[in-house]
C-alpha cells in the first residue's frame, strides 16, 4: 500500500526539498525573465509579456463561460427536491413506475430517471437510504457561541432525516474554558434533536501534529470511528462531512450528498465537494473583505464546472471507510482540505474523483472586531490557503518516481496543473499591471522600439477586454447576495457595486504577496506549522468592541 502521510524533518529527500523550492523559483522567475529580457531585447520582452497575457486572456473567456454556466447550475440544483428524490431510492421501482409516467423533458429528471432504472434492475448493489447515516464534524477552536449556534441550528434545519444526522462538534482543548462551556452548552440545547450529539475534546500538544484542523477533526474521526463500531453501523453506511464552525450547508445539502453516494456504485473513491459561497455575513465585513469573498464564492462556482481539475476546499464529504483506511486526515499540515485531495488520490492508485455538489454551504467573509485586524486576518487566510503549494513536492515526488502506484500522464498533467495554479495565482496579477512599463523603463532603447512602445496600450486594450468577466461577476455577484439586513439603508447597496474598484489593489495586495510570502516560506524552509485559526467576529461582537473602546477613549479623555 502507498505511505500517504506527508515526510518531515530527515525525510525531506533532496528531491523533495527541491519541488519545494520550485514554486518560488518559477513565480520569483516569472517576473525576473521579463526583466532581463527587458535588458536583453526589448522586442523579446513584449512577445513573452504578450504570450502570457494572451494565455490569461484565453483563460478568463474560459472563466466568465463557467461563472454564467456555473451560477445556472446552482440555481437549478437548489430548485430539486432532493428529499423527494433520495425517498425514491428507498423503492426504485415504484418511484421509476411513476416518475416515467409524470417525467418532465429536464435533463435532471432524465438523469434520475435513469438512476432510478439501474437500482430497480440490480437493488442489490445499491444501499438504501434507510440504513445510511450523515455525520458532520464541526470544528471549533475558541469560536464564540454567537458563531457556532447558527452553525449547529443549520443542521438541525435541512430537509435531511436529523434521525439519521450524527453531529460531533470538535473542540480544542487549548480553547480554554469558555470553548468547552459553549460546547457543553449546545449539547445540552440540542440533546435528543439528532441521531447523536457527541464533544469530543482534542487534547493540547499532542505528538507528531502541527498546531490546526486536520489534528483536531482526525481526533473526532478516530472517536466517531469507535462509536459506530460499538452501534453496530457499517463504515461503508456513513458519509462524514466536516464543517468549520461558521459553515452552515443549504437545507438539501444531506439528501443530494447521500443520493450521489448511493447512485454510484465505485462510491467509495469518491469525495463531494458543495459550493463554498462566502456569504453568512457579507453585508457586515468591510468592502476589501465583500471583494475577495464575493471572487472566492465564485472561483468555487467555476471549479464546480471542471471536474477535472476539482479538489478538496473547506467544507467536503467523504465515506467512512475510505476515511478509517486512510487514518482520516493529515495531522502534518496547515491545508489538510486540499491536501485531503492527493492523499486519496495516492491512496487510492489515481483512482479517485472529487464530485461537485452543486449546492452552496455558506461561510463567513473575513470578519475581526477591528477594522486592522481584519485586513491582517484576511492577509493570513490567504497566505494559509496558498501555502497549498506544499503539496507540489509531495506530487512531484509520487509522480516522478519509479516506484509509483499512479498513471504517469495523469498524475504528471495533476502535478502540472497543481505548479501552473500557484505561479499563476503569484506572479500574474503583478505581471498585467506593470508588465507592460518594465521594457520602458528599464531600457531606454525601449522607447525606440515600436513594440514595446505600443506594448502599454495593448496590454490595456487587452485589460479593458477582460473587464467583460468582472462585469458579469459583479452582475451575478448582485443575485446570489443575501437579503439586505434592516440594520442597513438602502443606498448600501450601492457600496456593493461601487467595492469592485478595489479589485486591481486587491489582487496584487493579497493575493499575489500572500501567494509570494507562502512560496518564499517554503523555498527558504521556514515552514508554517501552526494553523492561524481566522478569528471569526459577529456584528454584535463588533459592534460590543467598538461600544467598549469608546467607553475607553472617553475614560482616557476625562482623566486628562
Amino acid at each position: 500500500m502507498t505511505n500517504i502521510e506527508i515526510p518531515l524533518g530527515k525525510k525531506r529527500t533532496k528531491a523533495y526539498r527541491f519541488f519545494e523550492m520550485l514554486p518560488a523559483m518559477l513565480s520569483y522567475g516569472t517576473i525576473l525573465m521579463l526583466i532581463a529580457l527587458s535588458f536583453l531585447s526589448p522586442l523579446l520582452a513584449a512577445i513573452y509579456l504578450l504570450i502570457l497575457i494572451i494565455t490569461l486572456l484565453v483563460k478568463a473567456v474560459g472563466i466568465a463561460a463557467h461563472t454564467i454556466a456555473g451560477h445556472r447550475r446552482l440555481k437549478q440544483a437548489m430548485k430539486i427536491d432532493w428529499h423527494e428524490r433520495l425517498g425514491q431510492l428507498e423503492n426504485p421501482d415504484a418511484s421509476y413506475q411513476t416518475e416515467a409516467a409524470n417525467a418532465e423533458k429536464e435533463y435532471s429528471t432524465k438523469v434520475h430517471l435513469r438512476n432510478l432504472e439501474r437500482l430497480a434492475a440490480n437493488p442489490e448493489r445499491f444501499p438504501k437510504p434507510s440504513s445510511v447515516y450523515n455525520a458532520v464534524i464541526v470544528a471549533t477552536y475558541n469560536e464564540s457561541y454567537e458563531v457556532l449556534q447558527p452553525t449547529i441550528q443549520s443542521l438541525a434545519d435541512t430537509t435531511y432525516d436529523n434521525k439519521h444526522l450524527i453531529v460531533v462538534l470538535a473542540y480544542e482543548e487549548r480553547g480554554g474554558e469558555a470553548t468547552k462551556q459553549t460546547a457543553k452548552r449546545l449539547a445540552k440545547e440540542y440533546a435528543g434533536t439528532f441521531k447523536a450529539f457527541h464533544l469530543v475534546e482534542h487534547p493540547a500538544n499532542m505528538p507528531n501534529e502541527v498546531i490546526g484542523k486536520g489534528a483536531n477533526i482526525t481526533y473526532a474521526g478516530f472517536f466517531l470511528k469507535e462509536w459506530a463500531k460499538k452501534q453496530g453501523i457499517s463504515y461503508s453506511d456513513v458519509i462524514v462531512t466536516t464543517l468549520d464552525s461558521d459553515n452552515r450547508p443549504h437545507p438539501t445539502y444531506f439528501n443530494y450528498v447521500t443520493y450521489e453516494y448511493i447512485v454510484h456504485e465505485n462510491r467509495k473513491r469518491y469525495s463531494y465537494q458543495p459550493v463554498s459561497l462566502f456569504l453568512n455575513n457579507i453585508w457586515d465585513a468591510p468592502a476589501p473583505m465583500r471583494v475577495i469573498a464575493t471572487g472566492n464564492s465564485f472561483w468555487n462556482i467555476i471549479s464546480a464546472m471542471r471536474p477535472q481539475i476539482l479538489r478538496n476546499f473547506a467544507s467536503h464529504s467523504q465515506p467512512m471507510d475510505a476515511l478509517v483506511e486512510m487514518n482520516f486526515w493529515s495531522t502534518k499540515t496547515i491545508v489538510e482540505d486540499g491536501h485531503q485531495y492527493w492523499r486519496s488520490y495516492f491512496h487510492f492508485d489515481g483512482n479517485y474523483a472529487v464530485m461537485p455538489i452543486y449546492v452552496p454551504i455558506y461561510q463567513d467573509a473575513v470578519l475581526s472586531d477591528t477594522y486592522m485586524k481584519t485586513l491582517k486576518a484576511q492577509f493570513i487566510q490567504l497566505r494559509r490557503w496558498a501555502y497549498g503549494a506544499s503539496d507540489i513536492p509531495y506530487v512531484a515526488t509520487k509522480v516522478i518516481s519509479r516506484r509509483r502506484q499512479v498513471p504517469f500522464w495523469a498524475g504528471f498533467t495533476r502535478l502540472v496543473r497543481l505548479i501552473d495554479s500557484h505561479v499563476t495565482w503569484a506572479s500574474l496579477a503583478l505581471i498585467v499591471a506593470f508588465g507592460g512599463w518594465i521594457p520602458l523603463l528599464i531600457n531606454q532603447e525601449a522607447a525606440r522600439d515600436i513594440a514595446a512602445h505600443q506594448l502599454p496600450v495593448i496590454v490595456g486594450n487587452i485589460q479593458r477586454f477582460a473587464m467583460i468577466g468582472l462585469f458579469i461577476t459583479i452582475f451575478l455577484s448582485l443575485q446570489i447576495l443575501p437579503p439586505r439586513p434592516e440594520r442597513y439603508k438602502r443606498r448600501h447597496s450601492v457600496f456593493m457595486v461601487l467595492q469592485w474598484v478595489l479589485m486591481p489593489v486587491i489582487s496584487i495586495v493579497y493575493n499575489s504577496m500572500a501567494a509570494f510570502n507562502a512560496q518564499t516560506h517554503l523555498f527558504l524552509g521556514k515552514y508554517l506549522d501552526k494553523f492561524d485559526v481566522t478569528e471569526k467576529a459577529t456584528h454584535q461582537s463588533v459592534a460590543r468592541a467598538r461600544k467598549a473602546k469608546s467607553k475607553d477613549d472617553h475614560a482616557d479623555e476625562s482623566t486628562q
